[in-house]
């Protein structure tokens, strides 16, 4: 495993370099979704945090986001990106640069980051929800409209996810303090799979403090093998999500158990 060494980025040649990693990363059939070096440039001058992972001289990974406003006129920080090239995924790249992400804007004197994924992602949940200790209460139906690479063939749909980064739950995560991934009750999940891997017709009615949604274990192969099914659970766990929020839910973890892949919810 290379060495790798994590290191902001300041200067116009660092930000070209973020500019082809986006392509890299998302598999991008053009430049047009590409986030400018020249804005990213602005993020760093201005209160912006933008942070690469370096394998020697070269860039494999970034995280970069800006202060933003939370509706009650308090500042946050907005964590727009955060990608990985390919040949460097699944080697921890990815918690380094939101732990060192963390520390720079508690440096600021913030104790929120915000910002969104793909809810049907299991490799994001498991970083976001499960080992940072992001929750989420809030679901936002096709955010980007119609995108492409990895992204295409579904509506871009995303969480928005809150990272209370001076919280006890956020320093127990990291610290691996919890009790371990919980156990799925079958009674407990609102949502079970039905025949060939449909979502189900109809869902349970949210009755308990807690209780389980299932996803796909993996999207991405999904869309390769069966396009509409992807399709279907994306708009059944729309509606699902949707749902819970509006009646004060919120995601406290992840699962990922025996091929089965479960968001953890409890009301608030």
């Amino acid at each position: 495993m290379a060495l790798i060494e994590i290191r902001p980025i300041t200067d116009a040649a660092g930000c070209t370099a973020v500019e082809q990693l986006q392509i890299d990363a998302w598999q991008m059939d053009d430049n047009l979704e590409v986030v400018p070096g020249h804005l990213l440039l602005t993020f760093h001058k201005n209160g912006g945090v933008l942070l690469g992972a370096y394998s020697g001289a070269r860039l494999v990974g970034f995280v970069a986001g800006f202060v933003g406003l939370r509706g009650n006129g308090r500042f946050k920080h907005a964590s727009h990106m955060m990608g990985i090239h390919p040949e460097f995924q699944g080697q921890g790249i990815g918690t380094r640069l939101k732990l060192a992400q963390r520390q720079a804007v508690q440096q600021q004197g913030l104790d929120l980051i915000t910002w969104t994924y793909d809810p049907l992602e299991t490799a994001n949940a498991r970083l976001n929800i499960r080992k940072l200790g992001a929750v989420c209460r809030t679901y936002i139906p096709n955010l980007y409209g119609e995108i492409g690479g990895i992204n295409a063939g579904l509506p871009s749909d995303r969480f928005q996810v809150e990272w209370h980064i001076n919280s006890r739950h956020v320093a127990n995560r990291l610290a691996g303090n919890d009790a371990g991934e919980a156990a799925v009750p079958n009674h407990l999940i609102l949502n079970p799979v039905g025949e060939n891997g449909r979502p189900p017709e109809t869902t349970k009615s949210p009755s308990e403090v807690r209780h389980f949604v299932q996803i796909p274990a993996n999207i991405r192969t999904l869309k390769t093998q069966d396009m509409p099914l992807a399709q279907a659970w994306r708009q059944h766990t729309r509606q699902l999500f949707t749902d819970l929020f509006t009646h004060n839910y919120t995601i406290i973890d992840f699962v990922l158990q025996e091929e089965r892949a479960f968001y953890f919810v409890q009301k608030t």
